[in-house]
């Protein structure tokens, strides 16, 4: 891979802007279509969330007023952006294919597509047994995945204005690249201030997983496992289920009697 040209990125400069960036993002959305999920799928009855990989905390904005939450993410950056967002909620400094928080939760997320920074098939199944680890029997897993293979558009080029106010403007653009199962692409960032103009850029490396082996990275966990196509955002959404007795394995959810997604 060739080397991004431009300001080393600062990843400090860009969390401060991540919430502009993406102001189109309907978050409550989001945490409402969640939480519709976790009536049909959770089993465990109690009301423990758990949000890895966080970002700034967007989701549990949402969710925290439904549920008693706690974020994971491994940007320092990131996190002090949610803490001023969040007072009181714990957050975690911690890589998502690897940590132990010593408590379990009656629902895990991991959203945004962040699943595909893993990279690898092996890390994929590091991080989902890490998350299935901290479930509670009855619990839910809920990951929204990064593309397939066969949907990753290679080669495809992309600008756009994504900040637009009278004293700051950030435009983005990037080529989509891949290199064997991995997606690739340098986001470069033109941060506009009446002060300067700078140009930071901002590698993003994603694992490109297939539905199988995403279902079999739960499968290996014990856990049932949905596949919903169109899930938060049309990217679609993994729902792993633990169940509460070691005999079941799979778990159907409430008020469903065929058609649509069913644990398997």
């Amino acid at each position: 891979m060739t080397r991004p040209t431009g300001q080393a990125f600062d990843g400090t400069l860009l969390a401060g802007c991540y919430d502009r960036i993406y102001s189109f993002k309907d978050y409550r959305a989001e945490a409402r279509r969640l939480e519709a999920v976790t009536r049909e799928y959770l089993r465990s009855g109690g009301r423990r969330l758990l949000d890895v990989a966080c970002g700034t905390g967007g989701h549990l904005a949402y969710l925290k007023d439904r549920f008693d939450v706690t974020g994971v993410d491994r940007s320092a950056a990131m996190l002090a952006v949610a803490r001023r967002r969040l007072p009181g909620t714990k957050l975690h400094r911690a890589d998502m294919t690897g940590f132990e928080l010593g408590e379990r939760f009656d629902v895990v997320t991991c959203l945004f597509s962040s699943i595909g920074y893993v990279k690898t098939v092996r890390s994929l199944n590091r991080a989902v047994a890490t998350m299935a680890r901290h479930l509670v029997p009855g619990g839910v897993l809920l990951v929204e995945p990064w593309f397939t293979p066969g949907a990753w558009m290679a080669r495809s080029i992309h600008v756009q204005l994504l900040v637009d106010e009278p004293g700051f403007k950030l435009v983005r653009a990037n080529t989509s690249l891949r290199r064997g199962r991995l997606s690739w692409f340098d986001l470069h960032h033109l941060v506009c201030t009446r002060d300067r103009t700078r140009h930071l850029v901002e590698r993003h490396e994603l694992g490109l997983f297939t539905t199988r082996e995403m279902k079999q990275a739960f499968r290996r966990c014990g856990l049932g496992v949905a596949f919903d196509p169109e899930g938060l955002t049309g990217r679609g959404l993994y729902i792993g289920t633990r169940s509460r007795s070691p005999r079941c394995r799979a778990l159907r959810p409430r008020g469903r009697s065929g058609g649509g997604p069913g644990v398997r």
